[in-house]
């Protein structure tokens, strides 16, 4: 179950975050409200006011939105430069219209979206993915990078997340089919 870890760091009796029980038009809803053609994946930014200010960037894959709490951002421009983003757990595809008040436990805190859109993979592989945004905010190609290197490779949940250098020959590769 994809969702296992997720649901079990939540009482929904006692949060408004989505369980993860998807209904049958939720897709068809979550496309008509982000004006989503097609069937591009969701891409996503919460701004998380939590014990300390973070932004969780969220990517469907799956059925499900792969997460990573980014605490400096999500780097708008190439000179922005690297920005570490924790891998934390799948959230359901619903979480990508939730902005509230999370009670006291895991995340306390409020949340908002900060911003939405859709994505395409470019290349990805088990240490990397390469994809470009198309958000309100923040659009063009982004890397997220496995960190296996010195103190970062310890979890094995931490990332690099920057801004790929553009093509000046404008020779990207064509996206991939999600998955």
């Amino acid at each position: 179950m994809p969702l296992k870890e997720y649901k079990k760091k939540r009482d929904f009796s006692k949060t408004s975050e989505p369980s993860g029980e998807i209904s049958d038009d939720f897709c068809e809803e979550i496309k008509k409200s982000h004006k989503i053609p097609d069937s591009r994946p969701i891409y996503v930014v919460q701004e998380h006011h939590a014990r300390s200010l973070h932004f969780d960037l969220r990517l469907e894959f799956n059925g499900v939105l792969k997460s990573w709490a980014v605490p400096k951002g999500i780097p708008l421009k190439q000179e922005d430069g690297k920005r570490l983003a924790v891998e934390t757990e799948d959230h359901p595809l619903e979480y990508a219209t939730f902005a509230g008040t999370i009670p006291e436990g895991y995340g306390a805190g409020e949340v908002k979206i900060w911003d939405s859109g859709t994505f395409a993979v470019i290349d990805k592989s088990a240490n990397k993915i390469i994809f470009s945004i198309k958000g309100k905010k923040a659009k063009g190609a982004y890397v997220l990078l496995k960190a296996n290197f010195g103190e970062f490779a310890k979890s094995g949940k931490n990332w690099l997340l920057f801004r790929k250098k553009e093509d000046l020959n404008n020779k990207t590769k064509k996206p991939k089919k999600n998955g």
